[in-house]
């Protein structure tokens, strides 16, 4: 049994991973600082789930305020810090770039002081495969990402850059794992998923930016915690992609899919391309098969019906759910 500091629990991915950690016996001690990028009713039911279960503590602190996370790590002695906590969303950190910056780059700064000064060996911190923009795909770590194109992917790189440092100066264990477009229940409203299938369900206009032929490399939320898990082993310094590993799906296609699962026709409503957007993501994954002994396990059709069966059973207060 060993004691994990999880940062972001009440996000989509900290708390599916939070689930994991909690079903394979160890205890977790969680921060999540509630903030209203969306609809904080969401953050509040997944939390109600980890709450109800036992060896996991919940504490109300912001990584940005080192005083406030400074009492946690003298409190408890933590086998590793996964620092999944983030601001995400490309196209709002064109309009709040300070926010990204101070949770992304500074959040990450603070924990690595504190794991350097209480003893702290192993973090797991989660980037993003938007670091990969104008690269040729599919994407792999050793790619030069030294030109990202949103102050979104600009942050990570910081993140990412600040832990090699940690590990080179203190022995910090670090593991960088890149996700590749996570979905699935619960997600974040401003991700296509959750807001296709509500819109099609309420037969409102789909929000599509550009005709719908980008694609991404789609990753069950399940099987990227399963990944993010694993990376807890020692490694050095690695960067490691945790994406689907299969050809690009079309949004349009995916949005078919979701018309097939809803029985009802897509609506749209067409928009610009975004300047901020990949075109595609795809990942090469066999760095995470070998280090991490990872892939992934669910397929996307069987990833949609179970997103569309919780939105369907959470429905009725999803009505009202900010978008």
């Amino acid at each position: 049994m060993a004691t994990y500091l999880v940062t972001g629990a009440a996000g989509f991915i900290a708390a599916r991973t939070t689930q994991l950690l909690l079903d394979a016996g160890h205890r977790v001690v969680g921060v999540d600082n509630l903030n209203d990028y969306y609809d904080v009713r969401l953050k509040q039911h997944r939390l109600a789930q980890l709450a109800a279960r036992p060896g996991f503590t919940f504490a109300p602190v912001d990584i940005e305020q080192l005083p406030a996370l400074e009492p946690l790590f003298a409190q408890h002695q933590f086998d590793g810090v996964l620092n999944l906590a983030a601001r995400a969303g490309v196209r709002y950190s064109l309009e709040n770039p300070f926010v990204y910056l101070t949770t992304n780059a500074t959040g990450t700064l603070n924990l690595l002081e504190l794991m350097r000064r209480h003893g702290v060996r192993k973090l797991v911190l989660a980037s993003s495969s938007s670091l990969y923009a104008g690269q040729t795909m599919p994407f792999v770590e050793t790619l030069p990402v030294n030109s990202p194109v949103s102050p979104y992917a600009a942050s990570k790189k910081a993140a990412e850059v600040m832990a090699y440092s940690y590990h080179h100066l203190y022995r910090i264990d670090s593991t960088v794992v890149r996700y590749f477009t996570v979905y699935g229940p619960a997600s974040r409203p401003d991700m296509a998923q959750l807001r296709f299938i509500k819109w099609i369900d309420e037969g409102r206009p789909i929000e599509l930016f550009g005709d719908g032929s980008q694609s991404r490399d789609f990753t069950y939320v399940d099987d990227i915690a399963r990944g993010t898990i694993a990376a807890l082993k020692p490694l050095g310094y690695e960067i490691v992609n945790l994406g689907g590993g299969r050809n690009p799906v079309r949004l349009t296609t995916l949005i078919e899919k979701l018309e097939v699962l809803l029985g009802r026709k897509a609506v749209y409503d067409r928009k610009p391309f975004h300047v901020a957007d990949l075109r595609e993501t795809w990942a090469d994954i066999s760095k995470a098969e070998r280090l991490l002994g990872w892939k992934p396990q669910t397929t996307l059709d069987e990833g949609l019906r179970l997103s569309v069966e919780w939105y369907r059973a959470n429905r009725d207060w999803l009505q009202d759910l900010k978008f």
